[in-house]
């Protein structure tokens, strides 16, 4: 029934990397490294990360006609994303401007160029690919009457993963379809806003996911993940590593989840395997250069 296991909507982004040995406060100029670009974007970086696994895995995005542009398609199609809903031109490609400390922090500024024209008619033009994949994945970096329009033209069957970043309060309409809702602390203390009365993040878990959604995964960094369903809360290991780089580990973690759901995996088995590709993925620098394949996630 379907010809793709991951349909990834979003962002498509030149990530510009400098190290620091420190971010700068307010009003401070710090020197830093030589600069760096990178292919980025969540939605790009989900889908390299996901194809690099082995999922069947499309992208619905746009890119400018560009230099950024052009290696932003060369690094999905290595991958072995199909590009078919990569459109081209009306603004130039986002920029992200990135700044990564000695303990591989980061501090991200992006200028969504392109990502911003991602229009609700572009979802509909790519309604076959809607039709052809078993879970979609979308993310924030585009606009929000967008991903309102996604989940209007899922597939009947199919499943929607959220990561709601950068975060924001959402519609009824889309938190009712998020299965699951993935966040982390910043994002889940935005989109609880005042109903945020609790610093334990199992109650985060539960109060999230008395909002509307079908299921809550709550991403902690080094101390692993929540999973939340009608079930209850659960939790998933971290995997200690040394990072070097958190650059799109956060993506990598969302693209690996989805796609274990696609392969049948339950929410809770999904998010323990997505654990393991993050914490690969921040042992290297660069977001889609760091992604693992899956004998570098069992080396773990």
């Amino acid at each position: 029934m379907f010809d793709y296991d991951l349909l990834v909507v979003g962002s498509a982004n030149a990530d510009l990397v400098i190290d620091v040995e420190r971010r700068p406060a307010a009003g401070e100029t710090v020197l830093g490294g030589d600069l760096a670009v990178h292919p980025g974007g969540k939605g790009a970086n989900q889908a390299v990360a996901a194809a690099r696994l082995g999922a069947d895995t499309a992208l619905l995005a746009r890119v400018g006609d560009d230099a950024h542009g052009r290696l932003l398609l060369d690094s999905l199609r290595a991958a072995g994303v199909d590009t078919v809903g990569v459109l081209v031109g009306e603004a130039p490609t986002g920029v992200a401007l990135i700044t990564v400390d000695p303990s591989g922090d980061n501090s991200i500024v992006v200028s969504p160029g392109a990502n911003a024209r991602l229009a609700p008619a572009d979802v509909r033009t790519a309604v076959s690919l809607f039709l052809a994949s078993r879970v979609v994945s979308t993310q924030l970096e585009i606009p929000l009457e967008t991903v309102v329009e996604v989940v209007r033209n899922l597939a009947p069957g199919s499943r929607l993963v959220l990561n709601p970043s950068p975060p924001r309060p959402l519609p009824t309409e889309v938190l009712a379809a998020c299965d699951p809702l993935i966040v982390n602390e910043h994002e889940a203390r935005v989109i609880l806003g005042g109903a945020c009365v609790s610093e334990d993040p199992e109650d985060w878990a539960r109060l999230l996911l008395a909002k509307g959604p079908r299921s809550v995964v709550v991403t902690l960094g080094a101390e692993g993940a929540l999973v939340c369903d009608s079930s209850g809360v659960a939790r998933v290991a971290s995997v200690k590593v040394d990072a070097v780089d958190t650059t799109g580990a956060g993506d990598a973690f969302t693209a690996a989840l989805a796609w274990r759901l696609a392969t049948g995996a339950d929410l809770a088995d999904a998010a323990a395997y997505a654990a393991r590709v993050g914490a690969a993925a921040v042992t290297r620098r660069g977001a889609q250069e760091s992604y693992p394949t899956p004998e570098q996630v069992e080396t773990l």
